[in-house]
């Protein structure tokens, strides 16, 4: 190389104007769903009384909403934090896919892939039965901690238990081999989901809430879950921002990465950790939730191209606004739980993330 040339960028940052045009359509998408999730359901409010009352309550501006007191309080006592939730869940999915798209270097790698889907599930399960056998371990005043209660901390414990079991198994040598972290992250799942279907058939009357907690909603969300997860979740989010470099590096491979100066393995473990973190966070408030940590990322990745810079702050915006229009439909249609509605609309996009993968290898296949 030529003294005085600085080298070619890995990644080509994105053009200014795309990155604004891409960020700010991100914005206005969740701005409308956001509106459009206070405003629909079995009573409608007008878009413009929404936006009245969130002016006046979360920012002080006039001295009345000009709503009726009733409708004031289905906006900020019943919608609102519902749908906060699921745009701090959906968000905290969607980064969480696109870090770990990137650490497997697999478009199909989802938040749950490593195993924290089945530690929480196994928590939550624990924190359903285990009341019915200890009374006093019933959720109420006496199981709760910072306003959350005994499911929601054993459901954030399992899921990061159990990726530090796998993270412990898979490690070598002071390296993360993504094939055996993927392989030790399916045999410890199988084990916990295995637990889950023994506490279920032992389960008695609490099946019924197990399954509820397992298909996914966001009806219990409330101010108090807002408060714990959604710091977390920003707080991931920023510290997964400053590593887009790192991120940008692990799509060349574990080789050309460490070639260019990155600690892979310290960097992969970081990495993991922050994504289980927020994945953990989001899971204990909302039960486990599909698909949208898988297809809104990679979704983006098509659209947008792999650089983090972009493509990070683009999947949290665009995850949060898909999880609020699912969460609306779930209510619309009576109330069924929002992960039948994101297993609806993301199954068939992952039948054809299959299909596309086949072709493109059988394209370049001699």
């Amino acid at each position: 190389m030529r003294a005085g040339v600085a080298p070619r960028p890995l990644v080509r940052g994105p053009a200014l104007t795309r990155a604004a045009l891409v960020l700010g359509g991100g914005i206005v998408l969740l701005l409308a769903a956001l509106v459009l999730g206070i405003g629909l359901g079995s009573v409608a409010i007008a878009p413009d009384d929404v936006l009245r009352v969130l002016v006046h309550r979360l920012f002080g501006v006039g001295a009345t909403s000009g709503v009726s007191e009733s409708l004031e309080t289905i906006v900020i006592d019943l919608r609102l934090p519902r749908v906060l939730g699921a745009m701090v869940v959906g968000a905290g999915l969607a980064c969480a896919g696109t870090v770990f798209q990137a650490i497997l270097r697999n478009p199909m790698a989802d938040p749950y892939i490593i195993g924290t889907a089945a530690g929480a599930s196994l928590g939550a399960t624990i924190g359903i039965v285990v009341p019915l056998l200890i009374p006093a371990l019933a959720l109420g005043a006496g199981s709760a901690w910072l306003g959350l209660g005994l499911v929601q901390i054993l459901a954030f414990a399992g899921g990061i238990g159990t990726v530090l079991v796998v993270i412990a198994v898979a490690r070598s040598g002071g390296r993360l081999p993504s094939v055996t972290l993927l392989l030790t992250g399916y045999a410890v799942s199988s084990l916990l989901a295995a637990g889950v279907a023994m506490l279920m058939f032992a389960s008695g009357r609490a099946l019924a809430a197990i399954f509820s907690w397992l298909m996914g909603s966001l009806a219990a969300v409330g101010w108090l879950d807002l408060t714990i997860a959604a710091p977390v979740v920003l707080g991931v989010f920023v510290l997964l921002f400053a590593r887009w470099r790192s991120l940008n590096l692990l799509l060349l491979g574990d080789g050309p990465a460490a070639h260019l100066g990155l600690d892979v393995g310290r960097e992969k473990l970081r990495l993991t950790m922050l994504a289980t973190l927020a994945t953990s966070a989001v899971v204990a408030i909302s039960g486990t939730i599909g698909f949208v940590g898988l297809v809104v990322p990679h979704l983006l990745r098509l659209v947008v191209g792999p650089d983090h810079r972009l493509l990070l702050p683009a999947s949290a915006l665009l995850g949060a606004a898909l999880l609020v229009v699912a969460d609306l439909g779930a209510r619309l249609a009576g109330g069924i739980p929002v992960g039948v509605v994101t297993a609806l609309l993301g199954a068939p996009f992952f039948l054809w993330l299959l299909r596309r993968s086949r072709r493109v290898s059988a394209s370049m296949s001699p």
